[in-house]
């Protein structure tokens, strides 16, 4: 766990968006000078914390939500207080404990029938592409649907008693981050039953930036649904609105969909994950790293998971000229991980400053300083790993050819700027 570090540069009230059966029009009424007040900034709020706006939708529907361990949200308790902004005279504003979804809609009548939970399971404590099985919830005895194990698409019959579902994940902004492949599914199945969606956005913290190939549909899968780039710089509200507009649901349907947006946010804003979102990124070094160090699942060495910096370090036995040393070792976010207890050889990248883009120096590094018997690149399923993460198999040839980062991602740019203009339809925030 790490606390919430919130930055801000804007203010901005939006009233919920409603996209039903129809392209949603992006919002852009508030600019990013407009949002200060008294130069005072505030507090960003997710749309969990926006009881007052989607309780009374839900009131008299029978609900199911879709979350994890990061879908929270203030509870009644007081537990202390902070400064309610980031200048001085800013004020003081009460701190609350943070509850489930789950336990918050109940505690407001509403009438919560089942909870569908992703990959790492309702609580996250599942290891990657590890199958999440279907059970029941300890503490409210609602019953948990998995959406990593049997199906990864919700079935018509699992909606059957429902009236709307609630979605309520947080992403981290890279395509092959699964989240949003189960939005996709979730979004998919509404449509099919008519049944209206409600998503509660929350920050992205890699919106900052667009960047890396976009996808291929021949590379289509769980982790790459769609013809967009690695980093997207989107929120999950708007991607859902994109995945919504652009026909991408199965028969070009779409989804009665209504997000419940951000208050004083924007792309450029500061976001720190009060909850780790899944067991291998704890932290905010790990999550600015992630789409450029999960390249390194691809390749015939670890990641660092079975390490205190899983993503923040990689390696292999087969890099011995390389200056950094670790030994994966079975911990809680990696029962089993890659070359377990033998020592491998790489870069520790935890004190490298923020990126802003995706940096292939480093695996081109490794592919370079390789000296396995082993190919360089893993398949999974028969089928080479890099090219289902990249999205295309470009990238893997380029590497191979010995073309530099600054020509590879120079390939991208055509493919980036189409999906700009795609992407800026579907925005909500500044």
């Amino acid at each position: 766990m790490f606390q919430n570090l919130f930055k801000y540069t804007a203010f901005a009230l939006f009233l919920s968006i409603s996209c039903q059966a129809q392209t949603p029009k992006a919002v852009k009424d508030v600019s990013k000078d407009e949002i200060k007040t008294n130069g005072i900034t505030k507090e960003v709020l997710t749309g969990a914390q926006q009881s007052n706006v989607y309780l009374p939708i839900l009131k008299a529907k029978r609900v199911g939500v879709v979350t994890n361990q990061t879908g929270i949200t203030d509870g009644t308790k007081m537990i202390g207080k902070k400064n309610c902004g980031n200048e001085p005279n800013s004020g003081t504003c009460a701190i609350f404990e943070q509850i489930s979804i789950v336990d918050h809609l109940i505690a407001n009548g509403v009438e919560v029938k089942k909870i569908f939970s992703p990959e790492h399971g309702f609580r996250g404590d599942a290891d990657a592409g590890e199958t999440v099985k279907s059970g029941k919830d300890t503490k409210t005895g609602l019953p948990i649907v998995s959406l990593y194990g049997k199906n990864k698409k919700p079935t018509k019959e699992q909606y059957a008693d429902l009236d709307i579902i609630v979605f309520d994940i947080q992403d981290v902004g890279a395509r092959f981050y699964t989240y949003i492949s189960t939005l996709h599914y979730v979004m998919e199945t509404a449509a099919e039953t008519k049944k209206k969606v409600i998503v509660l956005d929350r920050p992205n913290p890699n919106a900052h930036y667009v960047d890396g190939p976009v996808l291929s549909m021949k590379y289509k899968t769980f982790v790459g649904m769609h013809p967009v780039p690695i980093v997207y710089g989107m929120t999950i509200g708007e991607y859902a609105q994109m995945i919504n507009g652009e026909g991408w649901l199965a028969g070009k349907l779409k989804a009665d969909l209504e997000i419940i947006p951000l208050k004083n946010y924007t792309h450029d804003t500061p976001y720190s994950l009060p909850v780790k979102p899944s067991p291998n990124l704890p932290n905010d070094k790990s999550i600015n790293l992630y789409p450029s160090t999960c390249f390194f699942e691809a390749f015939n060495g670890s990641e660092g998971r079975g390490t205190d910096k899983p993503f923040m370090v990689y390696g292999s036995p087969f890099l011995k000229n390389m200056p950094y040393q670790f030994t994966p070792q079975p911990n809680a976010g990696a029962k089993d991980p890659r070359f377990k207890g033998q020592v491998c050889y790489g870069e520790d990248l935890s004190n490298h400053p923020d990126v802003h883009e995706i940096k292939l120096e480093w695996l081109i590094r490794a592919y370079q300083n390789y000296e396995g018997k082993e190919p360089f690149w893993i398949k999974n399923s028969g089928e080479l790993w890099i090219d289902k993460l990249a999205g295309t198999d470009q990238l893997r040839k380029q590497i191979e050819a010995g073309l530099s980062e600054e020509e590879i991602k120079k390939s991208w740019q055509a493919d980036l700027d189409k999906f700009k203009e795609v992407r800026a339809k579907y925005l909500i925030y500044p």
